[in-house]
């Protein structure tokens, strides 16, 4: 791509990659936004013309994110409850013929999965196996040999196939099965919801402690339909907004209140025409990229009194 138009024009081609890039290292939509940002701003002060603009960007952009990962892992490590991704509703990057496995591969699930491997396996992994890099370009852009770049790439992807998740293989059918739970959801049919729930579902929340949330998880059939249930009726009464929305590839949707203000994100694991887990992010410094965003503990007091108060 060298020499194909300005450095601006060469780099906003490649911009929705490098975001792609850096929001699976790092798991944070402002954190990409700021890698990629970082990586202009080298690219534009750089002397020299690259060979491969696309290498050298992505070199960059990967450097700038494993450096900002290593910082934010220790703020993670105090973060109050689970910690999940800053929600995705839409991936700037496309591959028609690969765009299953792109949104597989920025599921929530997946996500958490390549937390659990350190900043430069993970950046490897990234650049190897969802963006199908050739081990020389991984090599200059981690600043490791390609034999030690084969083993990170071969040590990461042991420990995600052991846990990779796995989904419906048809998309169309998760989405279906998706609208027909937040229909329910709305529409308080018990019964309807009762269909739709693997026997070992489980809903679990991130709030930080900037919102409430499930942060010990509620798991197993009978007491996902309960605390379903409960909510149902001050869904209604409140005016909760629930917005069938993908989310990070898969079935999702936004929640807004009343004045049409985020305030949290729903992503579904549906496997075998079923429900696994429903994952909620709630804490308002993760949604603010999706718009202005609502007191989620006002709308909590708010369900609270109609829950209280229904029949």
């Amino acid at each position: 791509m060298s020499g194909a138009g300005s450095k601006a024009e060469q780099f906003e081609q490649l911009r929705p990659l490098l975001f792609a890039i850096a929001y699976r290292i790092l798991g944070s939509v402002v954190e990409a936004e700021d890698a990629v940002q970082e990586t202009w701003l080298r690219f534009e002060a750089a002397q020299t013309e690259p060979v491969s603009t696309k290498a050298f960007l992505s070199a960059v952009v990967t450097r700038v994110s494993i450096d900002i990962l290593r910082s934010a892992r220790v703020r993670r490590e105090q973060y109050v409850g689970p910690w999940f991704p800053e929600p995705l509703v839409a991936d700037p990057y496309e591959d028609p013929a690969r765009s299953a496995e792109l949104a597989d591969s920025v599921s929530m699930a997946a996500l958490l999965l390549l937390e659990r491997l350190s900043p430069l396996e993970r950046a490897v992994f990234v650049l190897r196996e969802v963006f199908r890099f050739e081990y020389d370009e991984i090599a200059s852009a981690v600043g490791r040999s390609e034999d030690a770049c084969r083993q990170l790439a071969s040590r990461a992807r042991r420990h995600m196939d052991a846990g990779r998740p796995r989904f419906d293989a048809d998309r169309r059918e998760r989405e279906e099965l998706a609208e027909r739970f937040f229909a329910a959801l709305r529409d308080g049919e018990v019964d309807e919801l009762r269909d739709l729930l693997a026997a070992d579902v489980e809903i679990i929340g991130d709030g930080g402690g900037k919102a409430p949330a499930f942060t010990k998880g509620v798991i197993g059939y009978d007491r996902v339909v309960r605390t379903l249930e409960g909510l149902m009726p001050a869904i209604d009464v409140v005016n909760l907004g629930v917005e069938p929305h993908e989310v990070n590839g898969q079935p999702g949707a936004i929640l807004r209140d009343a004045d049409g203000r985020v305030f949290g994100t729903l992503a579904l694991d549906i496997l075998d025409g079923r429900i696994q887990t429903i994952r909620g992010v709630l804490n308002p410094d993760k949604l603010r990229h999706l718009g202005p965003v609502g007191d989620a503990w006002a709308i909590n007091r708010k369900v609270n009194r109609a829950r209280r108060h229904s029949p």
